[in-house]
């Protein structure tokens, strides 16, 4: 641009001395309109470069907006991937979930069902053994049931004269009531136990409250099985002596109540077993 000013000078020098003032004039009017030209080029030509570098800046400025676009849709497309996956699992967590809960409510019905005809079971043999023994007097026996085990608590003055083991006449009727209850149902067992208020015994065939409350139950269950028939397999003999009290020893009857023969109907866990498993293959 500046060559072609000075060419323009210098022909303007060398017409000078060769040209009229008119056409010096004129020559001076067009060089004067080439540099309006110019300037107005070069402004043109600054404010092109300007919208250039502010046009490269925008274009950067949007590959890196493209890019984190790009980064940010494939995030979405590897969290709705994880999304599906963990939506998957959780069903399947949730399935077998319910799953076990239906599990655990069918062996919970099948436990109630189970425990229902345990305790008509005992209700039947409850009812059976007071209509057996509905004339005694209840202070001399007592029939009760105990966390689903059935007690026959015998008083020690109807068995047994004090301090002996040897069964009266009189409690070999009673005996006989109870084995007549026993007999009609061969799928229990139970468990005779002797038992002794605190005041102790020697003598030359007892040697303390411990041998008396044992041969005071084998006396019991001798009598069952030899006089009524009950099989031996189906009773245990046991002596507890006084370590088990209903009441108090300080008082007359507080021992009275202490000194009995209890019979106990042992629950048969395995019946028990069976009817839960039998519960559990009608379900099936």
């Amino acid at each position: 641009m500046k060559k072609i000013l000075i060419v323009g000078a210098s022909a303007l020098l060398m017409l000078t001395s060769c040209v009229s003032k008119k056409e010096y004039a004129a020559l001076e009017a067009r060089q004067k309109e080439t540099q309006d030209m110019l300037n107005s080029a070069t402004v043109k030509l600054n404010s092109c470069l300007t919208d250039k570098s502010a046009a490269e800046a925008r274009v950067e400025s949007l590959r890196d907006q493209i890019a984190s676009l790009k980064e940010n849709n494939q995030a979405l497309i590897n969290t709705q991937g994880n999304l599906t996956t963990l939506s998957t699992k959780g069903a399947e967590s949730l399935e077998k979930s319910l799953e076990s809960l239906r599990e655990k409510d069918l062996q919970i019905k099948t436990m109630r069902d189970a425990i229902t005809r345990k305790d008509s079971v005992t209700l039947a043999l409850v009812t059976s053994l007071k209509g057996a023994l509905g004339d005694l007097n209840d202070q001399d026996i007592e029939v009760n049931v105990e966390k689903g085990v059935v007690y026959v608590s015998i008083s020690d003055k109807l068995l047994f004269k004090s301090g002996q083991y040897n069964v009266t006449d009189q409690a070999k009727a009673v005996l006989g009531k109870v084995a007549t209850v026993v007999k009609a149902k061969p799928d229990i067992e139970f468990m005779v136990e002797g038992h002794t208020d605190d005041r102790s015994i020697s003598n030359a065939v007892l040697q303390d409250n411990w041998d008396l409350s044992v041969k005071r139950a084998t006396s019991v269950v001798r009598i069952l099985q030899n006089d009524f028939g009950v099989p031996p397999e189906r009773m245990v003999a046991a002596g507890r002596s006084s370590y088990i009290p209903l009441a108090s020893n300080e008082t007359s009857e507080g021992r009275a109540r202490n000194r009995r023969t209890r019979i106990v109907v042992l629950p048969k866990l395995d019946q028990f077993y069976k009817m839960v498993e039998d519960g559990m293959k009608k379900a099936e």
